[in-house]
Order: C-alpha cells, then structure tokens, then sequence
C-alpha cells in the first residue's frame, strides 16, 4: 500500500527528460536558496533539526520559494518516509490510504513525513481529520500554502503545527540560482547584463518561473547576446501576484492607505497602480481613496473630499484607462493634504458615548412643545434662541441633563482645522464666560 504514495527517486526520469526544475532541486538544506532565516542554525527549522524534535509544520509563502524541496529534505534529515499529496486532488478516500500506510510503516519502525500542498484548499472537516492522526504520532504534517494560514486553516490545525513563513526570492537570489542553472547546462545564457537583469524582474521573486524561462532561452539558437528589448519580444512578463478577494488586496490597499497617510505621494502612486496592474476594480479604489479622504484629512482640508468624488465622476463619465488618471491625481492630492483624524475620532468616541448612555433624554428646554400638555411639563422652557445672543452664541448645554458635558472633538494645528481650532476655543471661552 505504502507504495503507492512513497516517492522514492530510484523512479526519477532520465536527466534529459527531467525539467530544469527538477534536475536543480537541492540535495540539502545548506543548499537551498533565500530561505536562510528559517534553515540557519538559529532559525526555527535549523534549532529544530539541532535538537532533534521536528514538530508538524505549515509552510507559508509565494510559490517558487522552495515550499516542497524543504519537506522532501526535512524528511532526509530526519529518516521519515516522505508521502506528498495535494489537497486539490486527494479526497476522503485517498487520505484513508495515506493513513493506514503510515500506521504499517510505524508498526515497522519508520515515521511519516505527510507533505500536503495547497493545505488551505481541505475544508474544515478534512482539516479536522488530520488531528488524531498528528497527536498519535501516526504522521508529521507538513502543510504548504501561498494563502494567509490565520483565514484559512482551522485554530486547531494550527494550535498543533507551527507556521513557518518563508520569503519571496531577491533578486541577489534569483541571481545565484541563474548560476546554478548555467552550471547545470553547460553554457551561458544568451543575454546582455540588462537582459539578464529583466530575465530576473519577470520571475517576480519565483524560483520555479524563472528556471522555467531560463529553459526557454537556452533553447533558442541565436548568434549574438540579446538586448532588453529582444527579450520582451520572445517572452511574456509573468503576471504580478494579486488575488482580487485574497491577502494580497488586503496588503496592497492597507500599503496605499497608508503611504497617503504618510504624505508620500511616490509611494501612494506606486501602490495605486500596482492594484491596477494587478486587475483591480477602479470603482473600489475610488471607494476607498474617498474614504481616506473622510478618514485620515478630514476637516484639515474639507476640499479633499470633494476632489474625490470628482475623480470618482470623472471615472464614470470616462471609464478605463482615461478615467484612471483622475483617480491617480486625487491619490496625489490626498497624500499633500494636511492630514487629520480629528473627525473620524470624534465620531468614533461620540458612537461609544451615545452606546453608553443609552436612552437619556434631551434636556427639557430644547424638547418641541407642540401641546399644552408638554409645555405644561416644561418642554421647551428657558430655551434661548442663539441668533438673539450676543456674538450669535447662547452657550446653553444641549447635552442630557444627567451627563457631564464631554469633549469629542480635538482640531489639529494643521490645515484649515487651524482656523476650526481658534472657533472651538473661542465658544468654550464664551460657555464659561456665560456660566452654561
């Protein structure tokens, strides 16, 4: 039974018939490239392996960055029998097999390495099923995923592995492994250094897309080292990583949120048309850019706002791609505005007060008095009417009558809010001047 899952490299194909890939694959966790923090003696997998109690693993990061060469060597390492399956594939069914084989192979004395990839693609259930066979020893789970393990695996999966968060390669990565592919096959790449660099760019931080392209250009017949531009006409640039529903949005939009925050409109700009090279929907980007508006510049520049949702209009009347230069240019404006967040605070501390309170009525004198009956009662009595006050200002409390008068709202010296400031000053001076 154990054969049908273990993978044992006596069944490898012929080295001409295997991918770059493949035939590239480390012999060793020395040999693995840009995974250092984690493999070195003093990171998680490297103290592990030194002393000797390898725990069940979640192996989180982009593809290409070694996910599935690092099970395979950690098994080596640790004498485990290597089993890989994919959640994409492998059904109840078939996840009985991988069971019952690892509970022979431990009545013979060997342990099992359960490699699966795409773990967050098993739903809770079959996530669930993995446990007893974890707290018994049958197997040492390895999981890889590309997808933030926090949304998609179940807190008891991950209450019983630890998360190993593996990097994207650098381009000083991407560099080494071009060596070692050309060492592999004998033979430089056909490419001038600014080729060469742009060869790397396309990769996108992925190991396994660029010994992929790197295949492709050792097979072309040509007589002189291609230019930047030769390149790009043989090759396509791989597509960004960008999942529209996924972690990446939520890391790019919180990148430009925060970067207009941070006055840098280099940054913002960057962030904004990453989204957009990704596939984003320009009407959720002119959603959220009017919402830093509201948010983070407030009152320190009321006209924020409304070039937002000009830009906003802008885009509807235009649609892509003219529309989006409108977009771009609120982006611009919002990360040189003044900013504060005087207002978003003030609102969220007034929600908590008016919680808090509950049901506390007006004060009487500015309830309506539409019946003798109510009038009766005082509605409405002692109301003073502001524009007959001096300066247009009664300084009466508008607040129930059994809560001490608070303050929500703290203008900023910055922007218009300066002017708004000096009005907030001046009224508390007249309120206590008049004994409100």
């Amino acid at each position: 039974m154990s054969d049908l899952f273990d993978q044992p490299a006596s069944r490898a194909a012929p080295s001409a018939l295997r991918p770059l890939a493949d035939r590239l694959r480390p012999a060793a966790l020395d040999a693995v490239i840009g995974q250092d923090k984690v493999l070195s003696p003093d990171g998680p997998l490297g103290a592990m392996l030194a002393s000797g109690s390898l725990s069940s693993l979640i192996l989180w990061g982009p593809p290409g960055v070694g996910k599935t060469t690092i099970a395979r060597l950690l098994a080596d390492a640790t004498d485990l029998a290597f089993v890989q399956i994919s959640a994409i594939f492998t059904g109840v069914p078939e996840l009985r097999k991988v069971f019952e084989a690892a509970k022979l192979r431990r009545t013979q004395g060997r342990g099992t390495l359960l490699f699966v990839d795409e773990i967050h693609r098993f739903n809770k259930a079959q996530q669930d099923g993995f446990l007893p066979h974890m707290e018994d020893g049958t197997i040492l789970l390895v999981g890889a995923t590309t997808e933030n393990p926090s949304f998609e695996l179940n807190a008891a999966l991950l209450s019983r592995a630890q998360v190993i968060v593996l990097e994207r390669l650098s381009l000083a990565d991407l560099e080494r492994l071009s060596q070692r592919a050309e060492q592999e096959l004998g033979r430089a790449l056909p490419l001038a250094p600014a080729a060469r660099e742009a060869l790397l760019e396309m990769a996108d931080g992925d190991g396994r897309a660029l010994l992929n392209l790197i295949e492709q250009v050792a097979a072309w017949k040509i007589d002189k080292p291609l230019g930047t531009e030769a390149l790009a006409q043989r090759l396509m640039r791989r597509a960004a990583k960008y999942d529209k529903s996924g972690e990446e949005h939520y890391n790019l939009i919180s990148a430009l949120h925060k970067s207009v925050r941070g006055s840098d409109p280099d940054a913002a700009l960057y962030w904004f048309a990453r989204m957009l090279e990704g596939g984003e929907d320009p009407r959720f980007l002119a959603r959220r850019i009017t919402r830093m508006s509201v948010e983070d510049i407030g009152l320190a520049d009321p006209q924020a706002q409304t070039v937002c949702l000009h830009a906003w209009e802008t885009y509807e009347r235009l649609g892509s791609p003219e529309g989006e230069l409108a977009l771009a240019q609120a982006v611009t404006y919002l990360a040189l505005a003044p900013k504060s967040n005087a207002g978003y605070v003030a609102y969220k501390a007034a929600r908590a007060a008016a919680r808090a309170t509950g049901s506390e009525p007006p004060p009487k004198h500015i309830r309506n008095a539409p019946t003798t009956l109510m009038k009766e009662q005082g509605y409405g009595s002692g109301y003073a009417y502001d524009h007959d006050a001096e300066d247009g200002f009664s300084g009466q409390s508008y607040f129930p009558e059994t809560m001490k008068r608070p303050v929500f709202y703290y203008p900023v010296e910055r922007g218009y809010e300066r002017e708004l400031k000096k009005r907030v000053e001046w009224f508390a001076k007249l309120r206590d001047k008049r004994g409100a």
